[in-house]
């Protein structure tokens, strides 16, 4: 650990301290528009809502390129730390190196300060990160992710989504992002109610990721030929849960069953 007067001291901000010891990871584009150059993969859908205990993030698998499926198993929904996730979309590179980043700072800050951020702390800090990264968003690599957690201070689940500047926005009962947000958010609006059980927001939450599969071609639905299906998590006051795949798949049985049935 580098020792830093008390005027140029970071303090418990670990990106300003990669700043300051000239480590830092921000993209130099040198006016080039990258979106012109090269293709850059992209994260489509995630979604997240609140439940009666915490809260149910879920992703699609899918990145592509253009009309080209990139990768057709990455992790949209990431764990921040014990009570809280991440679920991004947008240019898939700088995104996941935004998460990474994220969870690195909130153990630094920990260490340094004795003690976790409150939840809205925590969300203040990926929404500093994503308004730094606002020079490359400008030329096409646009990170839009949503923060959701377990906020133990409140007993209550909590959920927040971003634009490409940074601005942070709490919403009450669900959000999505990604290009198959239109779709997904449809099925949420119609599906959520007040008090919904942890079953019943996981079965919401999947339903919108096949609705928005079945509807925009950049969001990946089950596959069930190679065993791939969307990252599915719950948080609550014991943290975070990862849903099983085996669990996934009869959920996503059943509601092929559903719509076979119309």
């Amino acid at each position: 650990m580098p020792f830093f007067s008390p005027g140029d001291d970071p303090g418990s901000s670990f990106p300003e301290l990669l700043r300051r010891i000239g480590m830092s990871p921000d993209i130099a584009t040198n006016g080039s528009v990258v979106g012109a150059n090269f293709s850059v993969p992209h994260a489509t859908t995630c979604v997240a809502l609140k439940y009666e205990g915490g809260v149910v993030m879920a992703g699609d698998r899918r990145a592509t390129s253009g009309n080209v499926i990139s990768h057709r198993s990455m992790e949209k929904v990431v764990q921040a730390d014990r009570h809280s996730a991440v679920a991004i979309a947008g240019a898939a590179g700088p995104a996941m190196e935004m998460v990474k980043m994220f969870q690195l700072q909130l153990e630094h800050y920990e260490k340094v300060e004795g003690s976790s951020l409150s939840l809205e702390g925590k969300a203040n800090q990926l929404s500093a990160m994503v308004r730094s990264n606002l020079p490359a968003a400008m030329q096409g690599m646009v990170v839009v992710p949503i923060f959701a957690g377990y906020d133990v201070r409140r007993e209550v689940g909590r959920l927040w989504d971003f634009d490409a500047t940074g601005g942070r926005y709490e919403e009450r009962d669900h959000v999505s992002t990604g290009s198959g947000r239109v779709h997904a958010s449809t099925v949420m609006k119609v599906g959520f109610r007040d008090g919904l059980s942890r079953d019943d927001a996981i079965q919401l939450a999947c339903r919108s990721l096949w609705e928005a599969a079945d509807a925009d071609s950049a969001t990946g639905g089950p596959d069930v030929l190679r065993g791939i299906y969307p990252v599915v998590a719950v948080i609550d006051a014991a943290g975070w849960e990862r849903v099983d795949d085996t669990d996934l798949a009869a959920r996503f049985e059943a509601i092929v069953d559903e719509v076979s049935s119309r």
